[in-house]
Formats: structure tokens, C-alpha cells, sequence
């Protein structure tokens, strides 16, 4: 009876946590220990090139295509809140991670953006009506099906479209 008084709440999800753990749970490999560190993965632009060499890693060896058979989920959650978190920051503006269904529901003007996304998670500026999507990036790059040849060109692009 009252239902143009219902207005969709969007459900914020921070991932930041989660992006930290890029560096905090490293696995046993050496090349990980080495350089996923708090140091070089400090959210900056620059730090995208260790995601990438990880990636590439990931993508390439013995050791990483086990590791992305068995994690691909979490990997792409790590990876993608760890990129997510870089775009955010130096955006600098009101983009924040919400669960992608609450943002769906709360503005019927990105209902086209959704149809191939995934996640759960996306980062959304309400005062703009925009989401970018980087774990659905994610997941399409290391399933080998990115436009983008790595993560870098990525980031840079979406924070050009976003500033």
C-alpha cells in the first residue's frame, strides 16, 4: 500500500580489509614473500605493476595455476578489493564498495551493468549514479577473457573516467 515511500537502501561492503590481506596472507612462495609486501603495496598507481607481475605469475606458473584452481574465488576477491582500493583513493571522490544487489535495487539507471557482473561487491558513487567493477574485471582477466592486457592500463583508465 505504501510502496512509493520504499526507497532501496544500498548495503555498504568495505573490502579495504580485504585488499590488505594481499600482503598479510602471502603464500610460501618466495617471489610472494619478497614482494607482496606492506612496502610495495602501498595503493598507489605504481603498486598495480607487483599486482600485475602476480598475476602474470599466477597465470604462467606451476605453482600459481594450482593456486588459481583451487582459490580462484578468493584471489579474485583479494585482487580485485586491492585494485578497487587504488582506483577509490585516487579518485578522490564519493565512489565506496556496497554489495552489487543493494546498488542493483537502489538506481534503476545501471540495471544494463550489471548483466554480466558476478561479484558482490562494487565501488558506487551515489552522487554521480556510477559503479565501477573491479572483481568482475578481475575474474575476466584471469580467466583470460580481459580487453585490457594488464591491470595497470586499467586502473589508469578508469581513474581518467572517474575524475
Amino acid at each position: 500500500m505504501f510502496c512509493f515511500f520504499y526507497k532501496a537502501k544500498l548495503k555498504n561492503d568495505d573490502l579495504k580489509s580485504i585488499a590488505k590481506l594481499m600482503y598479510e596472507d602471502v603464500s610460501s612462495d618466495s617471489w610472494d614473500k619478497e614482494n607482496l609486501t606492506k612496502r610495495n603495496l602501498d595503493f598507489t598507481i605504481e603498486s598495480i605493476r607487483y599486482i600485475d607481475m602476480y598475476t602474470s605469475r599466477l597465470m604462467s606458473t606451476e605453482f600459481g595455476t594450482e593456486l588459481l584452481s583451487y582459490h580462484f574465488d578468493n584471489l579474485v576477491v583479494r585482487i580485485g578489493a586491492y585494485i578497487g582500493e587504488v582506483i577509490k583513493n585516487n579518485i578522490k571522490k564519493d565512489f565506496y564498495w556496497y554489495e552489487s544487489d543493494s546498488v542493483r535495487n537502489y538506481s534503476p539507471n545501471l540495471d544494463g551493468v550489471f548483466s554480466n557482473n558476478k561479484t558482490k561487491s562494487v565501488l558506487y558513487s551515489k552522487k554521480r549514479d556510477v559503479v565501477i567493477l573491479p572483481l568482475n574485471v578481475v575474474s575476466q582477466f584471469l580467466k583470460g577473457n580481459s580487453p585490457y592486457s594488464n591491470f595497470l592500463t586499467y586502473v589508469e583508465e578508469t581513474i581518467k573516467q572517474n575524475t
